[in-house]
């Protein structure tokens, strides 16, 4: 069976209505209340540079939370105040060859709890059991923090002139005087954040000579109420990230605005914040190109984030883990999602891999995404999974891609059976069902030049983020029926 691309009224109507509307979106302009930044990683030498912006005329309060790849748990956090345009910036280090995760800045924005000079190490506590968290099964060692992602959400604006206002203003450009915040905030010095924020990153080897940016995903319309950090929520440290709310949710807590194929929205209702969320990331196919010639000296990674995995593979959030539209839960170092794709080379060639068009005999393994970040290495043989990648150092390598030629393009599919997120209710009232899974992230290949004179420099790198395709089930204008049990798009 097929599942029909998004059509009709549904749409048209989010054009006509949506200047008036709160809901979540992906901001194509990368503008936003929060943001979600793919990978980070300081393996193989390698540094994470970290910048967020306010572009805004108003003080702001911004939760910053680091996640470690295998099952997302925290492993820093705190809370950012940026002043009216200004901007923060960070490193991420090695501590050692077998150590953890050094944050250091030299900006002096106010941050609660202070981040000292020396810097702050990531901390296992809350996945190994000696914290507040329950162990979760995976790796205990602390060189679980070397690679993984990173959510910053502006949880309130600062009201002009508040004491807090005051206290984090850079005054000449004096550094701000961060020991006057108010010790009762948040208090009624914030407010509902506006949407006004905006980051990137880097992995950098300075002495390879290789340089991957990226700009972090930004979500508009994530809140239309003051998030205080810290408070009582389903994590034990407090908010829960991606935990959305939306004034104009009539079915629900919070709407998304998904976009189809066209790039029209479709205003959907969820009764979960967190679904909301995972609505606007939602793919059932995701697109890049890789490079692997040998000649060239090249190397290819694919990196695939399942930002709100946790939420419905990791027993911390409540007892109903496993959920849609994942279907194992998290233990032994990771949560199995199985996946399948075609490589193709440049002149039409191409070979499948994964998970057998979803009919493998029960003694075949498919490939599977088992972590919350996936590092996939496309090489040019064959080898055993979870070797380190090439690009990245990367140990987060559930399987490898083969490729059979030199370069060209990968599609992976995410729309196996029982790889759908159901609970979206249109304007009509109507249930959609999203077929897929909710992904981010990016292609970053490799080239070094072994012909390059002496003195000259000869590594080069680049990064490209996924395209990807979206689909549904529903019996309505906007999604017409189909049956949930087929593969969207066949």
């Amino acid at each position: 069976m097929r599942a029909t691309r998004f059509v009709g009224a549904s749409a048209l109507f989010f054009l006509f209505f949506a200047t008036t509307a709160s809901a979540v979106s992906l901001d194509p302009r990368g503008i936003g209340q929060a943001l979600v930044y793919p990978y980070y990683t300081v393996n193989k030498g390698q540094d994470t540079l970290v910048s967020i912006v306010n572009s805004g005329d108003a003080g702001k309060a911004v939760e910053m939370r680091f996640r470690e790849g295998y099952n997302g748990r925290v492993v820093l956090q705190f809370v950012l105040f940026l002043s009216p345009h200004d901007v923060w910036t960070a490193s991420l280090s090695s501590i050692a060859d077998d150590g953890g995760v050094l944050l250091r800045t030299s900006d002096t924005s106010c941050t609660d709890p202070a981040i000292p000079a020396a810097g702050v190490a990531f901390r296992s506590a809350d996945y190994d059991g000696t914290g507040i968290v329950p162990a979760d099964g995976g790796p205990t060692s602390i060189t679980r923090t070397r690679e993984g992602f990173f959510e910053f959400i502006a949880v309130d604006d600062i009201v002009a002139g508040s004491p807090t206002d005051v206290a984090i203003a850079h005054t000449n450009g004096d550094a701000p005087a961060c020991e006057t915040i108010p010790a009762a905030w948040p208090s009624d010095d914030g407010v509902v954040p506006t949407a006004t924020i905006y980051g990137s990153a880097a992995i950098v080897n300075v002495g390879q000579g290789t340089f991957f940016p990226y700009n972090a995903d930004a979500i508009a319309g994530f809140t239309s109420i003051p998030l205080s950090p810290y408070v009582d929520g389903p994590y034990p440290h407090g908010i829960s990230f991606l935990d959305a709310n939306s004034s104009d949710a009539v079915a629900g807590v919070a709407t998304a605005y998904v976009p189809d194929n066209q790039g029209r929205p479709l205003p959907l209702d969820y009764a979960s914040g967190v679904d909301a969320v995972s609505a606007v990331f939602m793919a059932d196919r995701i697109y890049n190109e890789y490079i692997v010639a040998a000649s060239l000296g090249a190397n290819t990674d694919w990196v695939v984030t399942l930002p709100t995995k946790s939420f419905y593979t990791d027993p911390v959030y409540g007892s109903s883990v496993p959920a849609a539209p994942f279907d194992a839960t998290f233990a032994n170092g990771g949560a199995g999602v199985p996946t399948h794709g075609s490589i193709y080379d440049r002149e039409e060639g191409f070979s499948d891999f994964g998970a057998c068009n979803g009919l493998c005999p029960p003694t075949l393994t498919s490939d599977s995404l088992s972590y919350v970040v996936n590092v996939l290495p496309v090489q040019n043989v064959a080898v055993v999974p979870a070797l380190v990648s090439g690009v990245f150092g990367s140990t987060l390598a559930p399987f490898p891609i083969s490729a059979f030629a030199d370069d060209g393009q990968i599609v992976l599919r995410l729309d196996l059976p029982g790889h759908q997120l159901p609970g979206g209710i249109d304007f009509n009232g109507d249930e959609i069902t999203l077929a897929g899974l909710p992904v981010a992230g990016f292609m970053s290949y490799n080239v070094i030049n072994t012909n390059a004179q002496p003195g000259l420099l000869a590594n080069y790198s680049g990064l490209f983020r996924h395209r990807s395709t979206t689909s549904c089930f529903g019996d309505v204008s906007g999604c017409t029926a189909a049956s949930p049990t087929g593969v969207a798009g066949e």
